[in-house]
């Protein structure tokens, strides 16, 4: 799965345990009628995929929903759900131009005054 939106908080790497289980989130706000803001978790060595990114940049998540079950002491079942980033990508700005090329200025371009008038009709039909 995937999930699209600018990046609204980097957090800390976080370190856990004695086995050093470390873990880092980000929060990206989605752009649609609705934003929702999203918290994913990057886990061990995928906390160092956030470390070239800012807040504000447009990105694409890779994700996996994750689901637990925890019994607590009192024998009460409980269910907990994550979700884990594995790959993330920075999105182009301005993607709204898609591969047509810049125009240059209207003032860029000279008229063409040398044209003789009897030069105008050279089609050979």
């Amino acid at each position: 799965m995937e999930l699209q939106g600018r990046i609204k908080l980097i957090g800390e790497t976080q370190t856990f345990g004695t086995n050093g289980f470390r873990k880092r989130e980000v929060v990206v706000t989605t752009e649609e009628q609705y934003p929702q803001h999203i918290m994913v978790e990057f886990v061990q060595d995928k906390t160092d995929l956030l470390d070239s990114y800012q807040v504000g940049q447009q990105v694409k998540i890779s994700i996996n929903l994750r689901g637990r079950e925890w019994t607590n002491p009192q024998g009460e079942v409980k269910y907990f759900n994550s979700i884990q980033g594995w790959r993330i990508e920075a999105l182009q700005q301005d993607t709204s131009n898609g591969d047509i090329p810049p125009v240059p200025p209207m003032d860029a371009f000279e008229p063409a005054g040398d044209l003789n008038e009897d030069d105008h009709d050279d089609l050979p039909f």
